[in-house]
Protein backbone atom coordinates (compact mmCIF):
# COMPACT_ATOMS: atom_id res chain seq x y z
CA UNK A 1 0.00 0.00 0.00
CA UNK A 2 2.67 2.40 0.97
CA UNK A 3 5.00 1.72 -2.54
CA UNK A 4 1.18 2.81 -4.19
CA UNK A 5 0.80 6.00 -2.63
CA UNK A 6 4.48 6.59 -3.24
CA UNK A 7 3.81 5.98 -7.06
CA UNK A 8 0.98 7.90 -7.10
CA UNK A 9 2.36 10.24 -6.10
CA UNK A 10 5.07 10.32 -8.47
CA UNK A 11 3.01 9.96 -11.27
CA UNK A 12 0.85 12.89 -10.02
CA UNK A 13 4.18 15.36 -9.76
CA UNK A 14 5.04 14.15 -13.35
CA UNK A 15 1.50 15.35 -14.65
CA UNK A 16 2.30 18.32 -13.13
CA UNK A 17 5.75 18.51 -14.57
CA UNK A 18 4.42 18.35 -18.09
CA UNK A 19 1.03 20.72 -17.52
CA UNK A 20 3.74 23.69 -16.02
CA UNK A 21 6.16 22.88 -18.65
CA UNK A 22 7.53 26.78 -19.97
CA UNK A 23 7.29 27.74 -23.90
CA UNK A 24 10.79 27.15 -25.11
CA UNK A 25 12.69 28.60 -28.38
CA UNK A 26 16.29 28.98 -29.58
CA UNK A 27 17.02 30.87 -26.46
CA UNK A 28 17.10 27.84 -24.12
CA UNK A 29 19.43 25.77 -26.55
CA UNK A 30 23.29 25.84 -25.58
CA UNK A 31 25.41 25.20 -28.26
CA UNK A 32 28.08 22.43 -26.50
CA UNK A 33 31.32 22.72 -28.15
CA UNK A 34 30.17 24.91 -30.82
CA UNK A 35 34.20 25.20 -31.99
CA UNK A 36 33.52 21.76 -33.39
CA UNK A 37 31.02 23.06 -35.65
CA UNK A 38 31.73 23.48 -39.15
CA UNK A 39 30.89 27.21 -38.97
CA UNK A 40 32.02 27.98 -35.09
CA UNK A 41 30.15 30.74 -33.53
CA UNK A 42 27.69 31.88 -36.95
CA UNK A 43 25.67 28.64 -37.15
CA UNK A 44 24.17 28.95 -33.21
CA UNK A 45 24.24 32.82 -33.28
CA UNK A 46 22.26 32.92 -36.65
CA UNK A 47 20.15 30.34 -35.10
CA UNK A 48 19.95 32.69 -31.91
CA UNK A 49 21.04 30.52 -29.45
CA UNK A 50 21.05 31.58 -25.77
CA UNK A 51 24.42 29.92 -25.19
CA UNK A 52 27.55 29.27 -26.85
CA UNK A 53 30.36 26.97 -25.25
CA UNK A 54 33.95 27.66 -25.83
CA UNK A 55 36.74 25.37 -24.48
CA UNK A 56 40.20 27.31 -23.78
CA UNK A 57 44.24 26.81 -23.49
CA UNK A 58 46.68 28.48 -22.81
CA UNK A 59 49.20 27.39 -25.19
CA UNK A 60 52.40 29.87 -25.68
CA UNK A 61 50.85 33.32 -24.31
CA UNK A 62 47.74 32.66 -26.85
CA UNK A 63 44.44 31.36 -26.28
CA UNK A 64 43.63 28.65 -28.13
CA UNK A 65 40.27 27.09 -28.18
CA UNK A 66 40.67 23.21 -29.05
CA UNK A 67 38.58 20.15 -27.24
CA UNK A 68 42.10 18.94 -26.42
CA UNK A 69 45.99 18.55 -26.39
CA UNK A 70 46.03 17.04 -29.76
CA UNK A 71 43.45 19.66 -31.48
CA UNK A 72 45.79 22.76 -30.24
CA UNK A 73 47.83 22.09 -33.15
CA UNK A 74 45.24 23.58 -35.52
CA UNK A 75 46.08 27.12 -33.95
CA UNK A 76 42.25 28.45 -33.20
CA UNK A 77 42.29 31.57 -31.43
CA UNK A 78 39.57 32.67 -29.38
CA UNK A 79 39.70 36.34 -31.12
CA UNK A 80 39.19 34.99 -34.12
CA UNK A 81 36.67 32.02 -33.63
CA UNK A 82 34.49 34.61 -30.62
CA UNK A 83 35.25 37.45 -29.57
CA UNK A 84 35.90 39.24 -32.95
CA UNK A 85 32.57 37.81 -34.46
CA UNK A 86 30.87 38.83 -31.02
CA UNK A 87 32.36 42.62 -31.41
CA UNK A 88 30.76 42.73 -35.54
CA UNK A 89 27.55 41.04 -34.07
CA UNK A 90 27.49 44.11 -31.44
CA UNK A 91 27.95 47.00 -33.41
CA UNK A 92 26.18 45.08 -36.28
CA UNK A 93 22.74 45.62 -33.99
CA UNK A 94 23.93 48.68 -32.36
CA UNK A 95 25.10 47.40 -29.06
CA UNK A 96 23.18 44.07 -28.56
CA UNK A 97 24.20 41.12 -29.55
CA UNK A 98 21.15 40.56 -31.28
CA UNK A 99 18.95 42.53 -33.30
CA UNK A 100 16.02 42.29 -30.24
CA UNK A 101 17.85 43.72 -27.89
CA UNK A 102 16.17 41.86 -25.12
CA UNK A 103 17.97 38.45 -26.38
CA UNK A 104 20.87 37.43 -24.35
CA UNK A 105 23.50 35.59 -25.23
CA UNK A 106 26.12 33.64 -23.04
CA UNK A 107 29.21 32.72 -24.13
CA UNK A 108 30.24 29.97 -21.87
CA UNK A 109 33.95 29.96 -21.26
CA UNK A 110 35.35 26.31 -20.40
CA UNK A 111 39.06 26.39 -19.09
CA UNK A 112 41.80 23.79 -20.13
CA UNK A 113 44.94 24.93 -18.01
CA UNK A 114 45.08 26.15 -15.00
CA UNK A 115 42.91 28.80 -13.47
CA UNK A 116 44.51 31.98 -12.36
CA UNK A 117 46.98 32.89 -16.11
CA UNK A 118 44.67 31.82 -17.96
CA UNK A 119 42.08 33.80 -16.94
CA UNK A 120 44.24 36.88 -16.53
CA UNK A 121 45.60 36.18 -20.22
CA UNK A 122 41.21 36.71 -20.90
CA UNK A 123 41.24 39.76 -19.21
CA UNK A 124 44.08 41.04 -20.58
CA UNK A 125 42.30 39.88 -24.24
CA UNK A 126 39.28 41.78 -23.25
CA UNK A 127 40.88 44.91 -22.69
CA UNK A 128 40.81 44.94 -26.66
CA UNK A 129 37.32 44.41 -26.93
CA UNK A 130 35.09 46.95 -24.39
CA UNK A 131 32.05 46.49 -26.31
CA UNK A 132 32.04 42.56 -24.82
CA UNK A 133 32.36 43.70 -21.00
CA UNK A 134 29.47 46.79 -21.43
CA UNK A 135 27.07 44.68 -23.65
CA UNK A 136 23.90 44.05 -21.32
CA UNK A 137 22.77 41.52 -23.61
CA UNK A 138 26.29 39.28 -23.22
CA UNK A 139 27.21 37.35 -20.40
CA UNK A 140 30.86 36.06 -19.82
CA UNK A 141 30.45 33.10 -17.77
CA UNK A 142 33.60 30.60 -17.08
CA UNK A 143 33.55 26.88 -16.59
CA UNK A 144 35.72 24.13 -15.93
CA UNK A 145 38.72 25.48 -14.10
CA UNK A 146 37.76 28.41 -12.30
CA UNK A 147 39.01 30.24 -9.17
CA UNK A 148 38.28 29.41 -5.51
CA UNK A 149 34.44 30.40 -4.86
CA UNK A 150 36.34 32.78 -2.32
CA UNK A 151 38.16 34.26 -4.64
CA UNK A 152 35.58 34.86 -7.07
CA UNK A 153 35.18 38.64 -5.93
CA UNK A 154 38.94 39.69 -7.07
CA UNK A 155 38.01 39.32 -10.80
CA UNK A 156 36.60 41.73 -12.98
CA UNK A 157 32.60 42.51 -12.28
CA UNK A 158 31.79 41.42 -16.23
CA UNK A 159 33.45 38.13 -15.52
CA UNK A 160 30.64 35.25 -13.86
CA UNK A 161 31.40 31.89 -13.01
CA UNK A 162 29.52 28.45 -13.44
CA UNK A 163 28.21 26.91 -10.80
CA UNK A 164 27.39 23.35 -9.09
CA UNK A 165 24.31 22.88 -7.57
CA UNK A 166 25.82 21.00 -5.09
CA UNK A 167 28.11 24.10 -3.84
CA UNK A 168 26.46 26.02 -1.25
CA UNK A 169 27.38 29.87 -2.10
CA UNK A 170 27.15 33.20 -0.06
CA UNK A 171 24.85 36.12 -0.88
CA UNK A 172 27.63 37.70 -2.33
CA UNK A 173 29.00 34.79 -4.14
CA UNK A 174 26.08 33.94 -5.46
CA UNK A 175 25.83 37.23 -7.37
CA UNK A 176 29.11 36.18 -9.41
CA UNK A 177 27.40 32.60 -10.40
CA UNK A 178 25.55 33.74 -14.26
CA UNK A 179 24.37 29.92 -14.25
CA UNK A 180 24.44 26.30 -13.05
CA UNK A 181 25.74 23.37 -14.84
CA UNK A 182 25.89 19.83 -13.92
CA UNK A 183 26.50 16.62 -15.69
CA UNK A 184 23.24 14.76 -16.28
CA UNK A 185 24.71 11.05 -15.76
CA UNK A 186 24.94 12.33 -11.91
CA UNK A 187 21.68 11.35 -11.35
CA UNK A 188 20.17 9.48 -14.18
CA UNK A 189 21.74 6.89 -16.20
CA UNK A 190 18.90 7.14 -19.01
CA UNK A 191 20.02 6.76 -22.45
CA UNK A 192 16.71 8.37 -24.05
CA UNK A 193 15.49 4.38 -24.48
CA UNK A 194 11.57 4.37 -23.08
CA UNK A 195 10.35 7.03 -20.91
CA UNK A 196 13.11 8.82 -17.78
CA UNK A 197 11.86 6.49 -14.13
CA UNK A 198 9.70 8.71 -11.98
CA UNK A 199 12.43 8.06 -9.60
CA UNK A 200 14.65 9.67 -11.81
CA UNK A 201 12.07 12.26 -12.84
CA UNK A 202 12.18 13.69 -9.31
CA UNK A 203 15.44 13.48 -8.10
CA UNK A 204 16.22 16.37 -11.59
CA UNK A 205 12.96 17.28 -10.71
CA UNK A 206 14.25 18.78 -7.17
CA UNK A 207 17.77 19.65 -8.12
CA UNK A 208 16.15 22.17 -11.16
CA UNK A 209 13.93 23.36 -7.95
CA UNK A 210 16.77 24.38 -6.21
CA UNK A 211 18.18 26.60 -8.70
CA UNK A 212 15.34 28.30 -9.74
CA UNK A 213 14.79 29.08 -5.90
CA UNK A 214 18.40 30.52 -6.20
CA UNK A 215 16.51 32.69 -9.31
CA UNK A 216 19.31 31.15 -11.52
CA UNK A 217 19.16 28.90 -14.80
CA UNK A 218 20.81 25.44 -15.23
CA UNK A 219 22.44 23.31 -17.61
CA UNK A 220 22.46 19.57 -17.54
CA UNK A 221 25.01 18.18 -19.54
CA UNK A 222 26.06 15.14 -21.56
CA UNK A 223 22.00 14.05 -21.51
CA UNK A 224 21.33 12.26 -24.29
CA UNK A 225 20.91 14.36 -27.42
CA UNK A 226 17.51 13.23 -29.06
CA UNK A 227 14.82 14.46 -29.41
CA UNK A 228 12.90 12.52 -26.93
CA UNK A 229 15.51 14.03 -23.80
CA UNK A 230 14.99 17.23 -25.17
CA UNK A 231 11.37 17.07 -24.66
CA UNK A 232 12.17 15.56 -21.14
CA UNK A 233 14.68 18.39 -20.34
CA UNK A 234 12.30 20.94 -20.90
CA UNK A 235 9.22 19.37 -19.04
CA UNK A 236 11.46 19.11 -16.20
CA UNK A 237 11.76 22.79 -16.88
CA UNK A 238 15.74 22.47 -17.60
CA UNK A 239 16.62 26.27 -18.69
CA UNK A 240 19.30 25.95 -21.20
CA UNK A 241 19.01 22.57 -23.78
CA UNK A 242 22.80 21.15 -24.21
CA UNK A 243 23.15 19.68 -28.09
CA UNK A 244 26.05 19.61 -30.79
CA UNK A 245 23.18 19.24 -33.47
CA UNK A 246 22.35 22.85 -33.84
CA UNK A 247 20.03 22.78 -36.76
CA UNK A 248 18.34 19.53 -35.62
CA UNK A 249 17.83 21.52 -32.46
CA UNK A 250 16.45 24.38 -34.14
CA UNK A 251 14.28 23.29 -36.17
CA UNK A 252 12.36 20.87 -33.32
CA UNK A 253 12.65 23.93 -31.33
CA UNK A 254 10.16 26.22 -34.45
CA UNK A 255 7.84 22.93 -33.66
CA UNK A 256 7.42 23.93 -30.21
Amino acid sequence: MVKCRQLVISFIMLLGLHANAQPYSTANAHSHNDYEQPLPFYTAWRAGFGSIEADIFLEKGELIVAHDTVELKKGRTLDALYLQPLQAAIIQNKGSVYADPLRELVLLVDVKTAAKPTLEKLVEKLRNYPLLMKTASLRIVISGNRPEVADFHFWPKWMLFDGNPKTVYSRKQLKRVGMFSDNFANYSKWKAEGTLTAGDSLVLDSIVQHVHRLHKKIRLWNAPDLVSSWKTLMDLRVDYINTDHIEALNRFMETQ
